[in-house]
This record gives C-alpha cells, sequence and structure tokens, in this order.
C-alpha cells in the first residue's frame, strides 16, 4: 500500500468532536455568540443580517476540513477560503473576534482541552491567513 492510500494514524478531529452532530452543533453556538455577544461586532458586521448562509457553509468547510465527509466541495466546490474572503476588510480585529469567538464556543460546546488547543491554532492560523486590510 502506497503512503498516499494509508489510512490515518488515529481518529481525525471530526470524530474527536463527535461527528456531523457535534460539528453542526459548535457552528450554532459560535454565531449564536457572534450575533448576541457585542464583544464579536466587528466580525459580526462582516456577515448578512440572516446567518443561515453562513452558518451552512461553515458546517459544510468544517466538516471537511476536520476531517470528515466533504461537504463544502460536494455542494459548492473547492473552498478557495481567502479568494472568497476577499471581499470583506479582516484585519487583525476581526481576526482576534473571529477566533475568540470559536474558543468560547468550544468551551460551550466542551471540547476537551487538549483538542481545543490544537483546534485554536489551527483557526487562528487561517483566521491570520485570511487578513487582507492593516488594523
Amino acid at each position: 500500500m502506497s503512503e498516499a492510500t494509508q489510512e490515518p494514524a488515529g481518529p481525525t478531529p471530526y470524530e474527536l468532536l463527535g461527528g456531523e452532530r457535534a460539528v453542526f452543533a459548535l457552528v450554532d453556538r459560535f454565531y449564536d455568540r457572534m450575533d448576541a455577544d457585542p464583544a464579536y461586532a466587528d466580525v459580526r458586521r462582516l456577515h448578512p443580517a440572516a446567518l443561515d448562509g453562513s452558518r451552512d457553509k461553515l458546517k459544510w468547510f468544517l466538516s471537511g476540513w476536520l476531517g470528515g465527509p466533504p461537504l463544502y466541495f460536494e455542494k459548492v466546490g473547492h473552498p478557495m477560503l481567502r479568494a472568497r474572503h476577499l471581499p470583506f476588510p479582516i484585519g487583525t480585529r476581526e481576526r482576534d473576534q473571529w477566533v475568540a469567538c470559536m474558543d468560547a464556543a468550544m468551551r460551550d460546546c466542551g471540547v476537551p482541552d487538549d483538542l481545543a488547543a490544537g483546534l485554536h491554532q489551527a483557526f487562528a492560523g487561517t483566521a491570520d491567513w485570511m487578513r487582507n486590510k492593516e488594523g
């Protein structure tokens, strides 16, 4: 068997979180917090008034990104994450609010500390890559 076809050595983050139900619950908690807490007002302003489409897209994206079914790819195509975010002014404040909101959602959902720490690093790196403005 070639290296490219070998199964992963351990469970994926998707599996560690608890699969689809847990990933979708995390996304729902994330957007509920973003919508209700003024601490996330800058990043909330980048979203449409109704968050249903944003929720769906993040659920689909995280499913595949975390090692589960590639729902985003199946429904929308290649994520092209940075390109899809270029129309939105994302600076350090928006990045930090997004990461803080996701950290809070992970705590609310009871994500184990070691898993949350690893996910925090991955989310923070990706959020930083989305920055496209100074400040």
